[in-house]
């Protein structure tokens, strides 16, 4: 005989995992709604930080008139896609950059939560992401990394050790003394062979951020992601100009980026390399 509570059971299980899909896809909107909206603070903390200005006071307005922004013109992500760039009181252009920020955060908050769940892991490396998404963009534009998040990060990586998995506090003591002691060194022998400054203090204390972070095994991952991309990149710039090594690029940039490289996928690259150092048994 047919097994009738067979059909029923799958049936079951099917609706299940609808269901949970469904679940799913609302949790995921609201936490790309949220990171659009945490982007949008973060794009005041890009223009504003370097500038010594106040993040709350004055709201939000227009760069060119100065009109405030009303509040149905300031919704992450869809007011510039319906004013088409433009300020609705002067028509002046609104940098893409702010729409790429929400959108960046949004993406960035989504794959955290992918990958860690909610819980506290998840909120700590979403401060530490968007810690670096500002340093990302005031570096590109000032070649400077501001104080006011990597000296409080560091403090934070350390606080954030007794809750991430595969840290401590002892490996993220480690990671920002080797972090900021090698890029110390590096810049101290630069500057006796060349006679001129070839990596920043705010990039020392970016990196030392970063391994408070990350570790020690973090950091060295990231210091040999970032220089084979910061070299590959200003060949390529170098190239393009015909500048003949004279073309400034920021560090900051390609040191974050190398940590959130690390957070998804570090750990995995280190171990399999591991394995591939050791070979089969």
């Amino acid at each position: 005989m047919p097994d009738l509570h067979a059909g029923r059971d799958r049936r079951t299980g099917v609706a299940a995992r609808e269901g949970e899909t469904g679940v799913n896809g609302v949790l995921f909107l609201w936490v790309f709604l949220l990171g659009a909206a945490i982007g949008s603070f973060l794009n005041v903390c890009i223009l504003r930080l370097p500038q010594g200005k106040s993040l709350v006071r004055p709201g939000s307005h227009c760069p060119h008139c100065e009109t405030p922004i009303r509040f149905y013109d300031n919704i992450p992500l869809l007011s510039y896609l319906i004013l088409r760039g433009r300020c609705r009181s002067c028509q002046g252009p609104i940098s893409p950059r702010y729409f790429l920020v929400e959108l960046l955060t949004a993406l960035l908050s989504l794959a955290i939560v992918r990958n860690f769940g909610l819980g506290f892991e998840a909120a700590i490396y979403l401060v530490f992401f968007c810690g670096l998404l500002v340093i990302i963009f005031i570096d590109l534009d000032t070649f400077t990394i501001p104080d006011l998040i990597t000296l409080p990060g560091m403090v934070a990586g350390l606080a954030a050790s007794f809750v991430l998995p595969r840290m401590g506090v002892v490996k993220s003591l480690a990671g920002l003394v080797t972090g900021g002691g090698i890029l110390f060194a590096v810049a101290i022998g630069y500057q006796i062979l060349r006679k001129r400054e070839g990596i920043g203090g705010g990039d020392i204390k970016l990196l030392a951020m970063i391994g408070s972070f990350v570790g020690m095994q973090g950091v060295i991952f990231i210091l040999f992601a970032s220089s084979l991309v910061g070299a590959l990149v200003g060949l390529l710039l170098m190239a393009r100009d015909k500048s003949g090594g004279g073309t400034m690029i920021p560090y900051g940039p390609f040191l974050s980026l190398g940590a959130m490289g690390y957070v998804f996928w570090g750990p995995t690259i280190v171990d399999w390399y591991l394995f591939w150092l050791q070979g089969p048994a």
